[in-house]
């Protein structure tokens, strides 16, 4: 009896450890994912508070809720503009990207022609050159065309990503090829076979390049910076900057004004949350 309860009871030891280390894994996310959320409740609290409140002593919770600097943050600056330009350039972006990189993924990973390899180095090859350098190039090609302070000017040159790219061979790499063998045998053509087979497998990655290239424009500053200059073409990002004057930030507003710029790209990633759930799990099962 006291050999069988001893083995009982170091069963139980053994299964316990691997409880104790994942409760501590668990305990150590959670007290991660607070102190990532402590920046955003300060941000919602501050956009709380009244103006004269803001200048006092720092203290987390508002002693009375401003509601109406929301209202105010939508008045003082035309947001609904902003809104609209943010959301055609996003997109825009996001669509071409989807597209464009879908395309050229799939032509890489099942097209056979000269100088793909080659070709292919070359494009990850524009992953090494820092963003900055091509601003300028960019910024001259928009001008001669004619499209500064338009559309076309914000959408056109983000419209190819070679990050995106490389996601999307990569994914069409990891499919099988005997589906598209059989639809070949059966007169398919190779567009017909990306449409119909390909396109709807790589929805995981797809979904990933989605939420990447939304956060990238919708948080994009620098570029609807340089290439709009009317205030009729101006973004959510470049709104933001109206509540920082000469004379001093008007923080409560600010606060106000960012947290619901924010609100688009948390939507976002709520809905593709579950691709991106999806996607890690076919990963892990391969």
């Amino acid at each position: 009896m006291t050999r069988s309860a001893g083995r009982v009871q170091g069963s139980a030891r053994t299964l316990d450890k691997p409880r104790r280390g994942k409760l501590a894994i668990h305990l150590a996310l959670i007290a991660g994912a607070l102190i990532m959320m402590v920046p955003l409740l300060w941000m919602l609290t501050t956009s709380l508070k009244t103006t004269r409140s803001v200048h006092l002593p720092p203290y987390l919770l508002p002693t009375e809720f401003a509601w109406s600097n929301y209202i105010e943050a939508w008045r003082a600056a035309d947001f609904a503009r902003f809104y609209i330009n943010s959301g055609v350039m996003t997109v825009g972006i996001v669509g071409g990207q989807l597209l464009f990189s879908s395309l050229a993924g799939y032509a890489f990973a099942r097209l056979k022609f000269p100088g793909r390899n080659l070709l292919f180095f070359l494009v990850l090859a524009t992953m090494m050159v820092p963003l900055y350098v091509t601003l300028i190039p960019s910024y001259l090609i928009v001008r001669w065309l004619g499209w500064l302070d338009s559309y076309q000017g914000l959408i056109a040159p983000r419209l190819v990503s070679a990050f995106g790219i490389f996601l999307m061979r990569q994914f069409y790499l990891s499919i099988p090829s005997e589906l598209e063998e059989a639809a070949l045998m059966d007169g398919a053509s190779r567009l017909r076979i990306w449409w119909s087979i390909a396109l709807p497998l790589s929805m995981p990655a797809l979904a990933t390049l989605g939420i990447f290239a939304f956060l990238f424009s919708w948080n994009d500053f620098l570029w609807p910076l340089i290439v709009t200059s009317s205030a009729g073409m101006r973004t959510v990002q470049l709104g933001l900057a109206e509540f920082t004057g000469r004379y001093g930030t008007r923080w409560t507003l600010l606060t106000a004004g960012s947290l619901t710029a924010t609100l688009p790209a948390i939507i976002a990633f709520l809905i593709g949350q579950r691709w991106l759930v999806r996607g890690i799990r076919v990963e892990r099962m391969k």
